[in-house]
């Protein structure tokens, strides 16, 4: 069986490495018959790729077939119909005995096999596929395939999801009519789509799927073929939680987002586990999230020990569902495509399923798209698209399988694009003809594909009476009537905290302050293991002087440790206690700023090594590394990261931006899944935002990572009295290594995998987001280092940093000015006030955690200073930005009634002035101004 060829570090991962298979080589004797009969060749190649064009696949019949002069025989000098050819390395036509094709056929049969395989109501694009051996299978499959048959049983079957579908939908209507349901009435064959997709993965081994998809025929899915409680979706459209009462203080979601994780019997050989995610409003950012979730739940396999023989997606898969309009003009869409072959990105391969009704909204296609057909944008990464009728289910099963049977052989992703039509408007309330009074008029006039299908089986005899066909019909609305009442004494039951999240819990307290310290010796350990590499591997001269004999110099003298050592130390220290590590990102192995070098690349060959993946050997066990060296993505790379983070909560998973406003280009995930997750789903996140951050004449695009965003997004209370116990994320801006140590220590803090718990120390067994506004030039600041013993036992992350100058009472009390503070701004204003004298006059204090904002901690600063008679927050952003309308609320009802003066840059558009001397100005008068007065 035929692999797709993916390349992963050893050190990461050792699982076998999938393989190419060659193509079939043609026997002299069907080389020379492919050179005699060549425009024969001619014409079986102008079916194969332009056939689709000729197909039957408008339900509507509004698509006007194009005149192809390329699939006429006289175009090839073929002109005579009964003229037999010999078709061996040519074409397979299949005969009465499905094991011996036709050695030779005439014109006439040919072109009726043809034309039946490529122009039926089934499409196929595939000789754009770069690789000869995918191209000759699906040429083989397409045309050896007499017209799949299905049994009486699987036609009844069939029957039976379309004809629930639509009784669904008229239950809805009949019951809720003022609700937008966004049902799936003229396209009830994506429910065709995936039962054929549940049962090819259960006969083929298959455990689990991962699926997203947009609203449109969602409830439809979930109570119909997901086994999603029909009581709970009443329950919820009566306008209650779906959430237990005792979780009062969740947002909850509307009802088109809701989502399901259960084991489904889908009538083969095993149960399929299908987690369909929740669904943002904001379409298909739920792509990515799922092909992220489902490559971790398949590396999990690895992880564990239970599948190392399998390749990547061989029990996990994802399926994605998309709407046509937003397939084609979603960028998320081809960034996440982007994803499907990459290392470390892959998930084996994605089914995608376009629901296409033809219209975006009231958009015609000729105003959604540029192309041809809303799938082309998939072409960039040359996968197969199959176009299918929705009006006709055989066809639809059988195009679903040889979908899936292409991901399932060559482990890539593959295109279902169902042609349909949308039945009512956009949602329910919406009248459609105002805008496509044609198209609908046509609509109106069709009976539904329910129905049609069940008059071809009883013309067929599946069905033997009206009352077989009207007794399905009866029975299911008996049973929504039922569930309906129901609804009436429905308690909703948690579904967050099971499997890997069984150890997790809604959190009562906002625990912060942990020993997250590690032993000076293992500490010693992990910093010299992390830049260790084997005799014969030869690391560029300047990396080996100044990254890593320097790296081995100070760890070993235990004082003057840089930020890129502090944060190895935490990394090699997490999987010493058996956590895996992810970071992933533009250029992360390196790090933006040359700062990292987490991996290792060989000066002469290019040979990569992880030195931290071999701080055990074997069979010593440890925690691995993965380093994902990403693609220039940033919305479709978080969202992988933060579907990630979804499944593997003991996964320390970390998304760095290449410079900290980069993520703007993701700004969809951090609102719709970052920062309100939790409170709309009860689906916690550990994912880490490292966001560089820090002005220093860069200009206005690579100065700020714009914390007031995320501030604006914290849940933190107003009153600094009403203690915060649950925030919905973290947003910090360390000063210290040992500080940015301590924060990833902290993140991934619980019981670990190889220890048991110690009840004496706090655990943090819940996840929550944590933004770092991380560091440029304290990279290698000279001022901000830490030494081991800042890291040891009994340490921890403290959320303000007092200013070191004043630990003395007595001189505490001469401090006339207290400066509030963040970032890196500290040293610089430090090294101003030596410079002027006045160390006996001001104090900075450093907000490490801004949230949940520490008002405690800050309390304890100001009363540390008697008899100061200003407060000032001083920040080097503009006044619009940074921290300070977060801050200066809350701290003023610190201050006691004292004011709190601003000082920094003026509000402004931009974050920072592209200007040269203009910036040198700006920090002039930021250094001078801090210290007017005194």
């Amino acid at each position: 069986m035929q692999r797709a060829r993916y390349h992963y570090d050893k050190d990461v991962y050792g699982y076998r490495t999938p393989r190419d298979v060659p193509a079939d080589d043609y026997t002299p004797e069907e080389l020379e018959n492919r050179n005699r009969n060549a425009n024969l060749l001619r014409l079986v190649y102008a079916f194969r790729s332009q056939g689709h064009r000729l197909a039957n696949l408008d339900p509507l019949g509004l698509t006007l077939l194009e005149n192809i002069r390329d699939i006429l025989p006289e175009r090839y000098g073929l002109k005579n119909p009964a003229e037999k050819f010999n078709l061996a390395g040519i074409l397979h036509v299949g005969s009465s005995d499905p094991k011996a094709p036709l050695q030779e056929a005439s014109i006439d049969r040919i072109m009726e096999h043809l034309r039946g395989s490529y122009c039926g109501r089934i499409g196929f694009e595939f000789t754009h596929i770069p690789v000869k051996a995918e191209r000759q299978w699906f040429a083989k499959l397409v045309e050896s395939y007499e017209k799949r048959t299905f049994s009486p049983e699987e036609k009844r079957y069939f029957s039976s999801l379309l004809t629930k579908s639509e009784v669904f939908d008229h239950f809805m209507a009949k019951k809720f009519p003022q609700v937008k349901r966004y049902g799936l009435q003229g396209a009830e064959s994506m429910m065709i789509v995936m039962s054929t997709l549940l049962r090819e993965s259960s006969a083929n081994g298959i455990s689990d799927i991962v699926l997203c998809m947009p609203h449109r025929g969602r409830l439809n899915l979930l109570t119909d073929l997901l086994e999603f409680p029909a009581e709970a979706l009443f329950h919820k459209l009566k306008g209650n939680s779906e959430f237990p009462k005792e979780y009062a203080d969740l947002n909850g979601d509307v009802l088109s987002h809701l989502a399901i994780s259960k084991d489904i019997d889908v009538g083969g050989p095993e149960k399929v586990h299908v987690s369909m995610l929740h669904n943002p409003s904001h379409l298909e950012t739920a792509n990515p999230v799922a092909l992220g979730k489902a490559r971790a739940r398949q590396m999990h396999l690895f992880e564990a020990g239970t599948e190392n023989n399998c390749f990547i997606g061989d029990r996990v898969m994802c399926v994605q569902l998309h709407g046509d309009a937003a397939f084609a003009g979603q960028g998320v869409v081809t960034e996440t495509l982007g994803l499907a072959n990459l290392p470390h990105y892959t998930a084996g391969g994605s089914v995608h399923v376009i629901v296409n009704n033809q219209i975006g909204y009231t958009t015609p296609a000729m105003n959604a798209r540029s192309t041809t057909y809303t799938s082309d944008v998939a072409k960039m990464i040359n996968c197969p698209v199959i176009h299918v009728n929705a009006d006709h289910p055989e066809d639809v099963a059988y195009a679903t399988a040889i979908a899936f049977e292409y991901r399932h052989r060559f482990r890539k992703d593959v295109i279902l694009d169902m042609i349909s039509y949308r039945r009512l408007g956009h949602n329910e309330l919406d009248e459609p003809a105002y805008t496509q009074p044609l198209m609908y008029q046509k609509i109106r006039a069709l009976r539904t594909v329910p129905a049609k299908y069940e008059d071809k089986l009883f013309e067929e005899g599946v069905f033997q009476s009206r009352a077989d066909i009207d007794a399905v019909r009866d029975w299911y609305n008996g049973e929504l009537e039922r569930k309906l009442e129901a609804s009436l004494n429905y308690e909703p039951e948690l579904e967050a905290f099971k499997g890997k999240w069984a150890s997790m819990v809604h959190p009562t307290s906002a625990v912060t302050k942990l020993d997250t310290g590690v032993p000076v010796e293992t500490l010693k350990k992990v910093g010299i293991a992390s830049v260790e590499r084997p005799s014969d591997f030869t690391v560029h001269s300047r990396l080996a002087r100044y990254h890593i004999e320097n790296r081995v110099t100070r760890v070993s003298a235990g004082t003057g440790l840089d930020w890129a050592t502090a944060e190895a130390m935490a990394f090699g220290s997490l999987m010493l206690e058996g956590y895996h590590v992810r970071i992933s990102g533009q250029d992360v192995g390196r790090g933006t700023f040359s700062q990292r070098h987490v991996m290792l690349v060989d000066s002469s060959n290019e040979r990569t090594i992880i030195p931290l993946n071999r701080m055990v050997p074997p069979p010593g066990k440890q925690g691995k590394i993965e380093i994902a060296n990403s693609h220039l993505s940033e919305y479709a790379v978080m969202g992988f990261e933060y579907g990630v983070s979804l499944e593997t909560p003991n996964r320390l998973c970390i998304w760095e931006a290449q410079f900290g406003d980069f993520f703007n280009g993701a700004q969809i995930v951090i609102d719709t899944l970052i920062s309100s997750g939790e409170t709309k789903w009860m689906r916690q996140s550990g994912l880490v935002l490292l966001l560089p951050h820090g002005y220093d004449g860069a200009g206005p695009e690579h100065s700020s990572s714009h914390i007031e965003r995320f501030l604006q997004l914290c849940d933190t209370p107003f009153d600094v009295n009403a203690k915060e116990t649950n925030p919905n994320m973290h947003v910090v801006n360390p000063t210290t290594p040992a500080q940015y140590f301590h924060l990833l220590r902290r993140q991934i803090n619980t019981c670990s995998p190889n220890n048991a718990p110690n009840p004496n120390q706090l655990q943090r067994n819940y996840r929550k987001p944590l933004i770092v506004a991380a560091p440029k030039v304290l990279l290698r600041h000279p001022a901000a280092t830490s030494d081991l013993a800042d890291m040891a036992p009994g340490t921890t992350f403290l959320p303000v940093l007092g200013d070191p100058l004043f630990a003395d009472a007595e001189k505490a009390a001469g401090v006339q000015r207290v400066c509030f503070l963040s970032g890196k701004l500290y040293y610089d204003l430090v090294k101003e006030r030596n410079d002027r004298g006045l160390d006996d006059k001001v104090a900075f204090v450093r907000l490490e955690e801004i949230a949940p904002f520490p008002a405690d901690d800050l309390a304890a600063q100001i009363a540390q200073f008697p008899n100061a008679s200003e407060f000032w927050w001083v920040q080097e952003e503009s006044q619009n930005q940074g921290a300070y309308s977060f801050v200066a609320p809350r701290l003023e009802q610190l201050l006691g009634g004292a004011r709190l003066h601003y000082h920094g840059r003026a509000p402004s558009a931009a974050p920072a002035t592209g200007i040269g001397k203009v910036h040198k100005k700006e920090v002039a008068d930021l250094m001078s101004g801090t210290f007017a007065g005194l």
